[in-house]
């Protein structure tokens, strides 16, 4: 093994470096000193982010365990452009009193978990998914738990570790019964010697219901409205859109992999979550009045949107769910952004607190709204053409009847999606939430998230821009 070699895990090796980094300086640091932490950490991230982007090479390592294309670095891409955002959004709440001791935990934890998603998305066997998949969720345990001052944080911490736990353990047993059967963990061996005995095709319910858990998917999605309610907000976007966004892309990569096989099969499987997750999710939407909650059922009607894409098992599918996560990236954090800053400053993140708050701060009204109707899949903003390409991916396979549901679906959002919009501008308040200012780190978190949704719509019109995102697809 080469240098060369070792930096095919440019990515994984960059985030170590900048968490060790982050650890040294904190076991140093000193009273005012511990502020260093927010702008070493948010530099060096902004150097792994663009580095990202810089040509690489392919390969595999470890006889085969990890392995690089051009489809996994453009999903650990995505997610780094989400963390960042995240990170900008996190200052303000990390300057507050009860944080500031402990601002390394923050970005430790973070890129612990960051690790683990790359790992589960380069893996080339079921060992290298597993491993990376308990290194990303043990550490989200405490970052959902991470005000433990609060019950409802410290709960949610323990709710998202015990309901990993019997995930894992499911998932862990499934892939027992592959390597049993196959007498291999490989992914290339795996498919190569699946005989859809009917104790793998129950190895195979085990493994994605495990990873069903991860996206929230229905049934698999009752732990997902305390946790998002109960840890802090910024964590609570970390969870909606970076662990939702590459337990989507393992999946997906997985799906495509190891089980081409039996395609018509898990097809089935996921026509039926993927009506049961839309609909189920947009209907508890539509009665939450805790923001975190409304997001957090949001979430999980957008899951069911991405099985539209991954059901097409195609180069298109694959294509259109990348784009997809890209926006939902960009529009969810506008979202969260804004329930951010508010939290910050205010502490309040029920939907009746934000009545006549156009009044006072018209800017982050607009912004919310412009994240509403991305999410709602209102043109010409990123949202309604990433719904739209999911709609064609499934269509081109013929599913019909699916994507009927799914407008239909899409139209029942536009229904609560449209409740906050309501609130802050039409809705009376003698007392809405006071003027306010964020600071810069806020505001560029803010723009870069609608600067994102916006471009993405509009660069969208033309259908040859979702073409450019097959590059490198392998």
């Amino acid at each position: 093994m080469t240098f060369n070699d070792i930096l095919l895990m440019r990515h994984e090796l960059l985030l170590t470096a900048v968490m060790l980094l982050v650890l040294i300086v904190d076991l140093f640091a000193t009273g005012n000193n511990r502020k260093l932490i927010i702008p070493l950490a948010l530099v060096m991230f902004l150097i792994i982010t663009v580095v990202g982007f810089l040509p690489a090479q392919y390969g595999k390592l470890f006889g085969g365990m990890y392995e690089t294309s051009g489809t996994t670095i453009l999903m650990k891409n995505v997610l780094n452009i989400a963390v960042f955002i995240i990170f900008l959004q996190s200052v303000a709440w990390l300057k507050l009193e009860e944080n500031k001791q402990k601002l390394a935990e923050y970005f430790v934890l973070i890129l612990s978990t960051l690790i683990g998603m790359n790992l589960m998305i380069s893996s080339g066997d079921f060992l290298m998914l597993y491993i990376g998949l308990e290194t990303a969720t043990i550490p989200l345990a405490a970052l959902a738990a991470y005000t433990h001052h609060q019950t409802k944080s410290a709960e949610a911490g323990i709710k998202l570790i015990l309901s990993s736990a019997l995930s894992s353990g499911i998932m862990l047993y499934g892939i027992s019964m592959v390597y049993g059967t196959t007498g291999s963990v490989s992914f290339t061996e795996v498919a190569l010697n699946w005989a859809n005995a009917p104790l793998q095709m129950l190895a195979f319910l085990f493994f994605f219901a495990g990873m069903a858990f991860k996206i929230s998917l229905v049934p698999f999605h009752l732990w997902t409205a305390d946790v998002y309610e109960g840890a802090p907000v910024n964590v609570t976007s970390y969870l909606s859109v970076v662990s939702k966004g590459s337990a989507a892309f393992v999946l997906m990569l997985v799906l495509f992999r190891v089980f081409p096989s039996i395609v018509d099969h898990w097809q089935k499987v996921l026509y039926a979550i993927a009506v049961l997750t839309m609909t189920i999710g947009n209907l508890f939407a539509l009665r939450q009045q805790n923001l975190k909650r409304f997001l957090a059922f949001s979430s999980i009607a957008q899951a069911g949107f991405i099985l539209l894409g991954i059901i097409g098992a195609s180069s298109l599918g694959m294509t259109t769910v990348i784009f997809f996560v890209l926006a939902y990236v960009f529009t969810n954090l506008a979202a969260f952004g804004v329930l951010s800053a508010i939290s910050a400053a205010t502490g309040k993140e029920n939907m009746a607190d934000y009545n006549g708050l156009y009044q006072t701060n018209p800017r982050l009204s607009l912004l919310l709204m412009l994240a509403m109707f991305s999410l709602a899949g209102i043109p010409p903003v990123a949202g309604f053409f990433g719904k739209f390409f999911l709609f064609t991916s499934a269509a081109s396979k013929g599913f019909y009847w699916l994507v009927f549901i799914a407008v239909v679906n899409a139209t029942i959002s536009l229904y609560y999606y449209l409740l906050p919009v309501k609130a802050m501008f039409i809705n009376k308040n003698e007392n809405p939430i006071p003027s306010f200012r964020s600071d810069f780190y806020t505001k560029a978190g803010l723009l870069l998230a609608a600067a994102g949704t916006l471009a993405i719509g509009m660069l969208s019109i033309g259908y040859e821009y979702i073409a450019s995102f097959s590059f490198g697809l392998q």
